[in-house]
């Protein structure tokens, strides 16, 4: 048996030897060999195999370091998102546990010297945030995933979302307030209004009994006496139809203003019944399949979709819609925000997408410019034949033929 073969005591020890971290200076990366000291890497460099690795690394050294620094870097980077993903913590920590794997990318093969530097280059490049304590430099991994950052947003969108819903639901309590403050007044000073025409009416009444009282008293004079009696008791009869009269249409009065205050009632219980359908009905999401949308991402600008018209295909999560474009027919998968609603001609078919009447069918009837909304006619379903005067842009979006 050989000197060092396999399972010779020597060949044991080697391997027990090289199996643990070794001097980074006694490294050749080139060649991937891990001398134990100066003589033995002395003596690599004189090889054969070396030398030949050598010829190759001067043939483009740039390029072959670039390779090695991106590599270093991404692997480093990839440890970091597996391992401390939201902590921070000593880069030197990092580069440890790194460097426990014994074939890693070594550094004096990457273009930068020592890690000192490669941390200033993280925060540079803002892939990772860098402290420099007194204690050392401290790192903290920036997570840049598509799906993170997209999962942020919507979680973001929908807090925002409940934010409004509440300020919404306590300008509407306010509303409600103010109008039951109003009515009250109303109501007071109604009650007022009638006790003054009561205290009116019987202080006539009162006058009346009494000038009838004198009349009957002096109806024993002389005949100037009498005929002056034919002319108030004449002016009385006239006093006494005027009163009916006035009566009358005080009462006529009366029965209108109670006729009105029932439809103005009703009037409000109907605009109560909208108000809370359109709390329930809108929503911070409004895509639905089969409506034309317009492509208004800045970011597609290059690719030629922008401004461009598309149909939604499909919906996902509520605010990403699968896009089908008109032109050609590419598919795209593009979040709300980015979109905008399309209103068609007029007499058009339209889907209300938010608000009271959130998911209806319509016909477009006239668009009023000037306040950015539009008249439509609900067809079929439970509201058919209803008008609705006045529903923004922003709530109307063209079906798709």
């Amino acid at each position: 048996m050989g000197k060092n073969e396999f399972l010779t005591p020597k060949a044991i020890a080697n391997r027990i030897k090289a199996k643990g971290l070794q001097k980074l200076r006694w490294y050749c990366q080139m060649c991937q060999k891990q001398c134990r000291d100066e003589n033995g890497f002395k003596c690599h460099c004189m090889s054969e195999s070396h030398q030949r690795q050598m010829q190759v690394f001067g043939q483009n050294p740039t390029r072959i370091v670039s390779g090695y620094s991106e590599e270093f870097e991404t692997t480093f980077l990839e440890h970091m998102k597996r391992s401390h993903r939201f902590s921070r913590i000593a880069a030197t920590v990092v580069y440890n546990e790194y460097i426990s794997d014994r074939h890693h990318v070594h550094m004096n093969s990457t273009q930068w010297a020592t890690l000192t530097e490669f941390v200033k280059y993280l925060g540079r490049t803002g892939k990772c945030k860098v402290e420099e304590t007194p204690k050392g430099w401290f790192i903290t991994y920036i997570d840049r995933d598509s799906e993170t950052l997209f999962k942020e947003r919507m979680k973001n969108k929908r807090a925002r979302a409940d934010l409004a819903d509440e300020e919404k639901q306590e300008r509407e309590i306010q509303r409600q307030i103010e109008r039951a403050e109003q009515m009250m007044e109303t109501v007071d000073s109604a009650t007022a209004n009638g006790k003054n025409e009561e205290g009116n009416k019987s202080r006539m009444l009162e006058k009346n009994e009494e000038d009838a009282d004198k009349k009957i008293k002096l109806s024993l004079g002389s005949s100037f006496k009498n005929a002056q009696e034919k002319k108030d008791s004449s002016k009385l009869l006239f006093d006494d139809e005027e009163f009916e009269s006035k009566k009358g249409k005080s009462k006529k009065q009366i029965d209108d203003n109670r006729s009105g205050k029932n439809e103005s009632a009703l009037d409000e219980l109907m605009k109560e019944e909208e108000k809370a359908k359109e709390r329930s009905n809108r929503k911070d999401y409004w895509l639905f399949e089969g409506i034309v949308v317009k492509v208004m991402s800045k970011a597609l600008a290059d690719k030629g979709y922008y401004k461009q018209k598309g149909v939604v295909k499909k919906v996902i999560d509520k605010y990403v819609g699968e896009i089908e474009m008109l032109e050609n027919k590419h598919v795209l998968r593009i979040d709300q925000a980015e979109l905008e609603t399309v209103i068609p001609q007029i007499g058009g078919l339209v889907k209300i997408v938010n608000g009271a009447y959130r998911g209806e069918n319509a016909r477009l009837l006239s668009i009023d410019t000037e306040r950015f909304c539009a008249k439509v006619r609900v067809e079929k379903g439970l509201y058919d034949g209803r008008v609705l005067k006045a529903v923004e842009y922003e709530d109307l979006c063209k079906l798709a033929q």
